[in-house]
């Protein structure tokens, strides 16, 4: 990928009449319509043809009937994030944004993430799966045995940190369970690692991804929730971020890895964490259609790299693509 310095910007005129998909059905639709109001604003200030469309209000064979040409998907969790817009838009010949179908449909999956993963020898947490079949109370009150504590306990396929607990003692575990399960019918109990939380954009396919800046996350108590996340003001973010350049490059080199190895392509952003005790990186899961609100994390990296906001959108707008069209290989197994 050419140095972010170095990009040439598309003439908006050439990229024809753009739909950036927001809203939707899923339990992130909140967080979904603002991160599309930001980028349909911001390809509107750049001179795109760009319109607004909610899924859940229209069909999307009516974005063939409107002659869209392009799509950007602003979309975030089940339905927009997970392989089946990207299907859609793929029988329709539109062009997107972001990771094709398969590479969407495995990220999305938090314990298929971490399958792959560990297939390939990248670091995750260790963790217990607990299908709806498993979520007995003398099957969820032994996860601490396996994997100690504090852990975390989430749905594996929400994102925005929707349905999370931190569970500090065993008599905490069914609660959150029962929570998790609340939005997933499966249910992830995941090592809880103490030390540094991470984040880190790729921007790119294959051989050319290029990760961004790091951003690292200083949220009260370490409390990282959906609150804190879109609509506090109390959580900090440096980036640069104060990691050594050693560090930085290896938050870099993995992120990039996990994304190719998914098969990402477009932009994804990973998050991550730095253990205290020893400085190990751990992957926690890939985003494929990340966050882009004003208090969203792609845009801090990208200005640290000098991109602005539109330049942002219009660039990522500009690596709309089809499966059958895009040039992705992943990274050969070790």
């Amino acid at each position: 990928m050419k140095p972010l310095s170095a990009f040439v910007f598309p003439d908006p005129a050439t990229l024809g009449r753009v739909a950036v998909l927001m809203g939707g059905g899923s339990a992130e639709r909140e967080v979904s319509l603002m991160s599309g109001t930001g980028v349909l604003a911001a390809l509107r200030s750049l001179g795109v043809d760009a319109h607004a469309f909610d899924p859940a209000e229209r069909p999307l064979a009516a974005l063939k009937d409107e002659s869209v040409q392009r799509v950007f998907i602003a979309l975030h969790g089940r339905g927009g994030e997970d392989g089946a817009v990207q299907g859609a838009l793929e029988w329709l010949g539109i062009p997107y944004t972001g990771p094709g179908v398969m590479a969407s449909a495995i990220a999305m999956d938090k314990v298929m993430t971490k399958r792959v993963w560990l297939a390939e020898g990248l670091p995750t947490p260790r963790w217990v799966w607990l299908a709806p079949h498993r979520q007995q109370r003398e099957q969820v009150v032994g996860v601490p045995d396996t994997l100690g504590l504090p852990l975390i306990v989430k749905p594996p396929r929400e994102g925005s940190s929707i349905g999370i607990s931190k569970v500090n003692g065993y008599s905490e575990m069914q609660g959150a369970v029962t929570l998790a399960a609340g939005y997933d019918a499966d249910v992830l109990c995941e090592e809880f690692i103490e030390g540094i939380e991470l984040t880190c954009p790729v921007l790119g396919a294959g051989d050319s991804a290029e990760a961004l800046p790091v951003v690292r996350i200083d949220a009260p108590d370490g409390n990282y929730d959906y609150e804190h996340k879109y609509f506090s003001d109390d959580t900090g973010y440096r980036c640069p971020s104060g990691l050594s350049d050693a560090e930085e490059a290896e938050v870099q080199r993995l992120t990039v890895e996990a994304y190719r190895v998914l098969g990402c392509r477009g932009w994804s952003r990973a998050d991550l964490m730095l253990r205290a005790s020893d400085r190990k990186v751990f992957l926690l899961e890939m985003n494929t259609s990340p966050g882009m609100t004003s208090h969203s994390l792609v845009p801090m990296s990208a200005r640290a790299a000098g991109l602005d906001y539109p330049q942002l959108c219009l660039r990522l707008l500009a690596t709309a693509a089809l499966d059958r069209d895009a040039q992705v290989h992943r990274a050969p197994s070790a």
